[in-house]
């Protein structure tokens, strides 16, 4: 499959996924959105929330045998957070999103954050090497 990026420039997933390296590294992206403006504390608590669902969901051996890569990245809202995550769908990536239960500083069903992978580097970052780390 061949993806477009939002800056117009194409990426062929299936020729990268074709490819083998002895460095295929692996990683997890969570997208964190800024506009929450959730303490520290509770950004912790729902990353370790989306990297444990999306570990549940799927079998990554390799990645764990890497060493279990995350990488936290900040987007603006929910739609950046949505649009993110249905690019990393079409190009076959798994996400697994949260929604908060609401019990501290955000309301129920809240969106708070997204993990894309784990999987292979170059396919995540095909998707979202634009995005910054958190601050």
């Amino acid at each position: 499959m061949t993806m477009t990026s939002s800056d117009g420039s194409g990426f062929d997933f299936a020729a990268a996924a074709a490819t083998t390296s002895l460095s295929d590294e692996h990683k997890m992206i969570l997208l964190v959105r800024k506009d929450l403006n959730m303490g520290v504390g509770k950004i912790a608590a729902q990353c370790c929330h989306a990297a444990v669902g999306a570990c549940r969901a799927n079998d990554f051996q390799e990645w764990r045998d890497q060493g279990e890569a995350k990488i936290v990245l900040g987007v603006k809202n929910k739609d950046e957070l949505m649009k993110y995550c249905t690019l990393a769908r079409e190009a076959g990536l798994p996400t697994y999103e949260i929604e908060d239960a609401g019990r501290t500083e955000v309301a129920p069903g809240t969106m708070t954050v997204a993990a894309i992978g784990p999987a292979r580097k170059v396919l995540i970052d095909a998707v979202t090497g634009k995005l910054r780390l958190l601050k």
